[in-house]
């Protein structure tokens, strides 16, 4: 079977009743004691703590700030992209796009819960697991089975927990061991960053390469490794972190025969560029409550073969950093901006209505395969024709989002019924350009030079392999892409590091955290604004403050924790 979740364990417990003969029944909804002692339970809760990767709990609408994709936090709070659509439609998105979110943003609270709700999973899993394991039953799993389990559900909850520090930072840290009532009063004034490297250790060291079970959708130990690397260069640990990213490098194929367009493409998803996906699926009923429904927002509009819902357009300034050298080379010193692009934006009458793709700009042929434009073929749905496919151009500007959407000849079986924008596509959490890149940045960092040069010129020798867009008989834009011809100290590297991460993973959820990291938020965003102000006012006149690399925590949250959480500074 492709995937793990085509089911989801659903957990009630049981609340007061309203009279004796209530409660000398079982009750509806609710698993007793004796029917979870026992090992196929036990498996049970544990897909269900794989079934909060996609940041859904119930139901399909909602559930866009918990998307594991984290397009929301992580591209629209950057410079990478707009939240689209109107003005008025989900308003408090352009907040969180500005950095003036207050406590009680809806997004936020979704955000906190989903996720909170993946940690709850993995406890109640280790805490039967554990009881299973010392009841004496005959029914138990063999030690080797349980510690696989054991490192599933703690690679899984540092997933959760990783995901929910990245935007709230400090936050309280619950495991198996705590009742309801003491989890209730913890309070979060602690760096739980150690506890997620605890769990990150015992899956890198008790996972092998072979998926648990078989079943492709599961974590294993190279992803275990993955993202404890992960975890160290987000500590700056680079030493460490690079020799994890080496391991996870020599367990997969060399990057540059991995098709880039396989990690975007139903048909060819869980190949050995995955790390570690969130398993989507459409429910055989047609229900797509199993799907990717955390960037079902991002469906086109109009007479678009997926008519809803025009959110998540792609920036300017994302656009024309696609924009490279004579030498084949990205402009690093922002002079992209220079003349930009803009396709048909702010034409009106006949200038609009015979406006000409021009396909002499010296572009990365990435773009096309990021970005839909007017003029180009936009996955097999046809040219790409406008704003006849976009909700309000002149606020969230002429582009849509491709990385997202899939091929029209994938649509059986692939999309819900009656809501094409809810599709079976997967979401790369850690894919292996991103490791190639995070390693190059750990080799950069400690002056291995030669070794950063060699990973991100893999990566840029694999986008040049992408099939050309052709318009009329002829490529879509005059695509270059070269690789470097050296990396001549360290602060190039670097330089060169970051903006081939924008190039590759644009739109996968990664450039807001990643500016914060690099401490250069501040200096991008307020740069970015400048220039995306000059074009779409309303995106102009950011001031992004030390608070701003993280969220308020939700409101409803203090108000519940009884004083135990503090809000965080500057909110």
């Amino acid at each position: 079977m492709k995937r793990l979740l085509t089911y989801l364990i659903l957990l009630a417990v049981a609340g007061a009743s309203c009279g004796k003969s209530f409660l000398e029944k079982s009750p509806q909804g609710q698993l007793t004691e004796e029917q979870l002692n026992s090992t196929k339970a036990v498996e049970w809760l544990l897909i269900g703590a794989y079934g909060l990767m996609n940041g859904n709990r119930d139901g399909t609408w909602g559930n866009y700030a918990s998307a594991p994709s984290q397009w929301l936090f992580g591209e629209v709070a950057a410079d990478n992209a707009h939240k689209g659509s109107e003005l008025g439609d989900q308003a408090v998105m352009l907040d969180i796009e500005k950095h003036m979110p207050i406590s009680v943003n809806e997004h936020l609270s979704t955000m906190w819960n989903n996720y909170y709700e993946g940690v709850i999973r993995c406890n109640t899993t280790l805490r039967q697991l554990k009881v299973l394991q010392e009841s004496g039953s005959s029914d138990v799993f063999s030690e080797q089975r349980a510690k696989e389990i054991e490192a599933e559900a703690r690679l899984l909850r540092g997933h959760y927990y990783f995901f929910l520090w990245r935007v709230f930072k400090n936050i309280p840290y619950i495991d198996e061991t705590m009742s309801t009532t003491d989890a209730a009063k913890v309070p979060n004034n602690i760096d739980v960053l150690p506890k997620i490297e605890e769990d990150f250790k015992f899956a890198a060291q008790t996972l092998t390469a072979q998926k648990p079970k078989n079943e492709v959708g599961r974590v294993d130990g190279i992803a275990a490794k993955a993202y404890l690397g992960k975890l160290y260069l987000y500590q700056k640990n680079f030493s460490e972190a690079l020799t994890l990213f080496k391991d996870v490098i020599d367990a997969r194929p060399d990057l540059e025969t991995l098709p880039f367009l396989n990690n975007f493409d139903v048909k060819t998803e869980n190949g050995p560029e995955s790390i570690l996906a969130v398993q989507h699926v459409i429910n055989p009923d047609g229900s797509g409550d199993n799907g990717n429904v955390g960037d079902m927002l991002g469906g086109l509009y109009g007479s678009a073969p997926v008519a809803c819902c025009g959110f998540f357009n792609p920036s300017f300034d994302l656009v024309n950093a696609y924009k490279v050298t004579s030498d084949g080379l990205p402009m690093l010193d922002n002079s992209y901006r220079n003349n930009p692009y803009k396709s048909d934006f702010g034409l009106s009458g006949n200038d609009k209505l015979n406006y000409q793709l021009n396909q002499s700009i010296a572009f990365d042929p990435r773009v096309d395969y990021t970005v839909g434009r007017r003029g180009v073929p936009y996955h097999d749905w046809g040219i790409m024709p406008g704003d006849a496919w976009l909700r309000d151009p002149s606020f969230g500007g002429p582009f849509v989002g491709y990385k997202h959407m899939i091929d029209k000849a994938d649509f059986p079986g692939n999309v819900a019924s009656g809501a094409e924008q809810i599709t079976s596509l997967n979401v790369n959490i850690i894919r292996l350009a991103d490791v190639y890149l995070m390693a190059a940045e750990c080799a950069a960092e400690t002056n291995d030079l030669d070794y950063a040069l060699q990973l991100v010129n893999k990566v840029r020798n694999r986008a040049a392999q992408l099939p050309v867009k052709m318009v009329n008989g002829s490529p879509a834009a005059a695509y270059k892409v070269n690789p470097y011809p050296s990396f001549p100290n360290k602060e190039y590297a670097l330089n060169a590091i970051r903006f081939e991460r924008r190039l590759e993973l644009a739109l996968e959820g990664h450039r807001f955290f990643d500016l914060v990291r690099w401490g250069i938020a501040k200096q991008v965003l307020e740069s970015y604004s400048q220039f995306e102000g000059s074009l779409i006012a309303v995106y102009g006149g950011l001031t992004f403050e030390d608070r701003d690399t993280y969220f308020p925590i939700p409101q409803d949250q203090i108000d519940r924790s009884g004083g135990a959480l503090i809000q965080n500074t500057g909110y």
